[in-house]
């Protein structure tokens, strides 16, 4: 392999244990036990003037002291005294340094611990892990850097971890026998090494098939973003539990750790980008590591799944209609292969009740299952049943399921009914060998919908939006770095000029002015006030709608000019439809965030709102608005015909290009209503807010 910039750190040919100690229980004996572990191709030095051996092995004063320089610097002593040793290590050429430490001190001064300790890295160029972290377990190369010695069960696998909580690195690596990491990292406070950094590791490591992200925030975003371009380049499934989704835990995480939470919208729009498949809990984040461990990818189709209750198959179809996951429609032909297979009253239909007198049911569920997989119509199998060890039911239905894997090209997956630790030697042997035990039919039914949508998403290639109208960012810069408000008329200028649809509309100053041009509209028309700092025209009662004629027109004039000045805008009554709205803002991490969602009076009832990273092209537009809740009523509704939602698409693609090339030069832009029909589609009303405003 290749060296890596990361390599000092996670793959050194030698550790100083700095704080290494003979004391039971304490970080600086948990580091030396997990160090020295059987397998570690590290030479390994420990290092404390309190001691001359530990354990019948040399122990050195101080890193000057050491035989050679060290690649990695394990430094696990007290906060105040994080910093000289660090100052040593670099001082003494170590490549590399993990700090377990917080780091925060109780009369800290300015700048504080953790800014003068990732100075001092980066002006030495070198890798930190953390501070305020677990460490790491890279045990594909065979190296474990932690201050709490880990369980000796612990074996290599094909998941890469990166997680901002301690808690969760070892949750997830010392209690459940079936998660095996070739690499997990607990990378604390990040203080010069960040996500993006250990994630561009992982995928540079052959065997790793999926990474899990723990995430409080990210810190590197444009390196983040090319490490995910990479991943999905190598169909690496990445599988992302982003916290901070809420104003009061993003609070919480930033003065736990300094970590600024960012939008959570943005994040969903970039992982949507990219492919990454976001989970909301810790069980759904295990099950989706465990799934995408396994040796096969999911094929075409739905899902097959075999049970031994028929109380259970029942449940398992309305959790199945709950998470969206489709059941393969099997042919006649495998409904014959199953109805040889089963006893006298059992229906040979997916999914399959399969437990009758129990007669030769390890062969008899392996026929059936294999049968499933064979099916074209079938992308995974999935028998669900409890594991443990001892119990010969059990092990025959493992055994069953490890024939009918070898005999299929097809993923094969066992389900708990119920959650489950995952400790049994059986569970922890099959996920090993590439059949997966999942936890629970809830859990591993949301965990196997969004397996097929990450499927369903490698077929689309990356988006590809339409170039910028050339030279609309020059005409529009001087106006916007002005930093007012755009009127109305501008706005909806501004959104023509980049293909938007609009309604034409005019501006008056004078009744007459204002009779004038409903006339040359047409009948009816809308007026509303354009008076300077309005931004919120229904609020004041500064729209007046379907003017049908000159009396009509000059009664609204009285009523704007009289309480809030004299000049209005109008334009045509556009024709009913269905109200959606077009929202964009710049996103401080990840730049332009364009939303599509439910409009007029629906966007404060309903939640209903997709978001992308700008630009997009028309398809990518199109997918979003599938996932919309208001598609349902798109194909037509109580006399309504189906909205045109092509142009529609075209339209949000069109507004996409605009956020990105005006870019910093917009903070927010909001199009409500975006009146959709059977034509096409029409922004009503605008208002863009300048990035300086």
């Amino acid at each position: 392999m290749p060296a890596h910039r990361l390599d000092p750190l996670l793959k050194p040919a030698s550790v100083a244990l700095i704080g290494a100690s003979p004391k039971p229980d304490s970080v600086g004996r948990g580091m030396i036990i997990a160090a020295t572990a059987p397998g570690t191709p590290s030479r390994i030095y420990l290092v404390n003037p309190a001691y001359q051996e530990i354990d019948g092995q040399r122990c050195y004063p101080d890193l000057a002291s050491l035989p050679e320089q060290v690649d990695l610097a394990v430094i696990g002593v007290a906060n105040h005294r994080v910093e000289a040793a660090l100052q040593e290590a670099v001082a003494a050429g170590a490549r590399a340094a993990t700090l377990f430490g917080s780091c925060y001190l109780p009369e800290d001064r300015d700048p504080p611990l953790t800014k003068r300790l990732a100075a001092i890295a980066r002006a030495a160029g070198i890798p930190i892990c953390g501070a305020n972290c677990m460490g790491f377990y890279h045990l594909k190369f065979g190296l474990r850097v932690c201050g709490f010695p880990p369980p000796d069960w612990i074996k290599p696998g094909r998941i890469a971890l990166i997680t901002h909580s301690g808690t969760v690195f070892s949750a997830l690596c010392h209690n459940d026998k079936r998660l095996r990491f070739g690499l997990a990292v607990s990378s604390g406070q990040e203080l010069v090494t960040t996500a993006a950094d250990y994630l561009d590791f992982a995928l540079a490591q052959p065997d790793i098939r999926c990474v899990g992200l723990f995430l409080e925030t990210v810190r590197d975003p444009a390196g983040f973003v090319k490490a995910l371009e990479r991943a999905r380049e190598r169909h690496v499934a990445v599988v992302a539990l982003k916290v901070g989704r809420t104003a009061a835990s993003a609070a919480m995480a930033a003065s736990h750790s300094g970590a600024v939470a960012g939008n959570h919208a943005a994040y969903r729009a970039l992982f949507d980008r990219y492919g990454v498949i976001e989970v909301d809990n810790l069980d759904d984040f295990a099950n989706t590591l465990r799934l995408f461990s396994g040796l096969r990818d999911l094929a075409a189709g739905g899902l097959a799944s075999m049970h031994d209750s028929g109380g259970l198959r029942e449940l398992m179809v309305d959790l199945a209609e709950d998470a969206g996951v489709p059941f393969a429609e099997i042919s006649a032909e495998t409904q014959s292969k199953l109805a040889a297979r089963l006893d006298h009253g059992l229906d040979p239909i997916n999914p399959l009740d399969a437990w009758g007198t129990g007669h030769d049911y390890e062969a008899a569920f392996a026929d059936m299952m294999t049968a499933l997989m064979q099916d074209p119509a079938s992308a995974l199998g999935v028998l669900c049943a409890e594991t443990r060890d001892g119990f010969h039911l059990v092990e025959g239905y493992a055994r069953a399921m490890r024939e009918a894997f070898a005999r299929s090209d097809k993923p094969i997956v066992i389900s708990t009914n119920i959650g489950s630790a995952g400790s049994d030697v059986l569970a922890a042997g099959l996920t090993a060998d590439g059949i997966p035990v999942l936890s629970g039919i809830a859990s591993t039914l949301r965990v196997i919908g969004k397996a097929m949508t990450y499927r369903d998403g490698l077929r689309f290639p990356p988006p590809n939006p339409a170039a910028a109208p050339a030279g609309l960012r020059q005409k529009w810069q001087e106006r916007l770095t002005s930093g007012e408000v755009l009127s109305e008329a501008e706005s909806l200028t501004l959104l023509d000029d980049y293909n938007i649809p609009t309604l034409p509309f005019a501006l008056a100053e004078t009744a007459s002015d204002a009779a004038s041009a409903a006339r040359r509209l047409g009948f009816p028309v809308v007026m509303k006030t354009a008076m300077p700092g309005i931004l919120h025209k229904s609020d004041v009662g500064g729209v007046h709608l379907s003017l049908q004629d000159d009396d009509a027109v000059a009664a609204a004039y009285e009523d704007l000019t009289s309480r809030l000045g004299a000049k209005v805008l109008l334009m045509p009554m556009a024709a009913r439809g269905l109200e959606l709205s077009f929202g964009g803002l710049r996103d401080a991490q990840f730049g332009p965030l364009a939303m599509i969602g439910a409009g007029g009076t629906l966007i404060e009832q309903l939640s209903d709102r997709q978001f992308a990273l700008a630009p997009i092209d028309r398809l990518s537009a199109g997918r979003l608005i599938e996932r919309l809740s208001l598609r349902k009523l798109m194909g037509g509704y109580r006399g309504m015909p189906a909205v045109a939602k092509t142009a529609v698409a075209e339209a949000f693609a069109n507004f996409s290009v605009m956020l990105a090339d005006l870019g910093d030069l917009i903070a927010e832009c909001d199009l409500n209503p975006v009146i959709a029909d059977a034509d096409g589609c029409v922004a009503v009303d605008a208002l863009i807010v300048p990035a300086r405003s």
